[in-house]
């Protein structure tokens, strides 16, 4: 088709089609297969068996199930509290006037250019009971002890303690990105009224970065909750199954066991509850008044 001066017009479908086609091969051809694997049994090697919603309701009844999204939740949970209290503590300390800032900073934010796997070894020659530095470093203050990953009572406070390490920094970014944003003028008449650091921090600044902080709370609970490198890297899941996350269980079903059929249905139970959270999160996120 031509236009009024006879030029073709432009067309754009060659530019889109190529995008179209990765994202139907990457997210949409995956998804459709998973969803149609979810309502067969088909265990590798075997036959595909229509079953319909058997493995859903296969799903209500285990009990390891619903333990390793306990353990996803309780350590989502944890894993977006401690980096959150942590990392806007080091924001507000990084946008003070302190000396040797800019190298504090950078040093700070090298955690999260580590690869996962380099860390999971790391931390886990740290965690050794016997030979790891964390109980030297413990027993020289005269602390007790700590098995570490290696109990069932502490091994998801253990793999909690590596995220945190690994992911302040970037709750500290966020952060200190809202902190570099705020007006003076509420801070100037607060002075003026007598307010102590503590009171302009309360009343002004926690107000203003909330919507920040929010944002960091939304990427790092969808983060921790399928979270699956590091915990697989340093425990499988184990002492037993008490860090045994949904990813974990859903690896081992699959690619373990080599139940695909279950093992879809699973992650198709999962994906629900990603998109259901961050629904949550996000509403909570509009709510938040952004100020500025």
């Amino acid at each position: 088709m031509t236009g009024k001066r006879g030029r073709l017009r432009p067309s754009y479908w060659p530019f889109v089609i190529p995008a179209l086609v990765v994202v139907v091969a990457v997210i949409v051809f995956p998804w459709v297969f998973t969803l149609y694997m979810s309502v067969n049994a088909w265990r590798l090697g075997g036959e595909v068996t229509f079953v319909g919603w058997e493995n859903y309701a296969r799903l209500a009844t285990d009990i390891r199930f619903w333990e390793s999204m306990g353990h996803a939740l309780v350590y989502t949970a944890l894993s977006v509290v401690a980096p959150l209290v942590l990392g806007t503590i080091a924001a507000v300390l990084f946008d003070s006037r302190m000396p040797l800032k800019g190298i504090l900073r950078a040093i700070f934010v090298m955690p999260m250019m580590a690869t996962p796997v380099a860390i999971a070894l790391v931390w886990t020659m740290m965690f050794n009971p016997s030979l790891g530095v964390l109980n030297y470093l413990l027993s020289v203050a005269g602390l007790p002890e700590q098995s570490w990953i290696y109990d069932q009572s502490t091994v998801i406070p253990s793999l909690v303690l590596v995220e945190t390490w690994q992911w302040t920094p970037l709750v500290m970014l966020i952060v200190l990105g809202g902190l570099a944003s705020l007006p003076r003028e509420p801070y100037e008449g607060a002075e003026i009224d007598g307010a102590n650091g503590w009171q302009k921090f309360r009343y002004i600044t926690l107000p203003l970065i909330a919507p920040f902080m929010m944002v960091a709370v939304i990427i790092r609970s969808i983060d921790a909750l399928k979270s699956f490198d590091i915990i697989y890297a340093m425990t499988q899941g184990g002492p037993g199954t008490a860090s045994e996350t949904i990813n974990i269980y859903l690896y081992n079903v699959a690619f373990s066991y080599y139940d695909i059929g279950y093992g879809s249905a699973i992650a198709v139970v999962f994906f629900v509850v990603i998109v259901a959270m961050s629904l949550v999160m996000l509403h909570l996120k509009q709510r938040a008044k952004w100020n500025g």
